[in-house]
This record gives structure tokens, sequence and C-alpha cells, in this order.
């Protein structure tokens, strides 16, 4: 039988499937989950301007709570759509 090298990343995830820790999800909760990840799909561009001074609040806000500050923008936007 052939052996498949796994990379470190593959091979976790193969031990934490193993070892029980991933867990099956019905068909509906498999669809909500694959709607919301549709919902948070970044399919446009939007460039603007801002002011400088919230920029760098917005860094720093985005940096306390350990995410990349487009990301950080991006999610503010998408709370204040809804």
């Amino acid at each position: 039988m052939k052996r498949i090298n796994l990379t470190k990343a593959e091979k976790q995830l193969e031990d934490e499937m193993v070892a029980g820790k991933w867990v099956p999800v019905s068909k509906a909760e498999n669809d909500a989950i694959a709607t919301a990840l549709k919902a948070r799909k970044k399919d446009a561009v939007l460039n603007i301007r801002v002011n400088s001074q919230d920029l760098s609040q917005l860094k720093k806000k985005a940096k306390k709570l350990g995410v990349k500050y487009q990301t950080y923008i991006s999610e503010v936007l998408h709370q204040v759509a809804q």
C-alpha cells in the first residue's frame, strides 16, 4: 500500500479525528455552517479614504484583539450592515 506523506497541519487534523475531538454534524447543521461561511466570503473590493487618526485607532483595536486591521474593519462593516 502506498504511504501518503501528510503535512504537520494534516497530521494534527488526523490525530484530532482519531482522538474523537471532531464530531459529525447533521445535514441541517452542515448547511447552516456553509451558509455562514458564504456570508463571510470577501468577494468585493472597497477603496475608501479615512481619517488617519481613525485608522490608527482601528489598527490599535485590531492588534489588541489579535487580528489584522483589514479583517477587523471588514467585520465591523459586516456588523453594521446587519
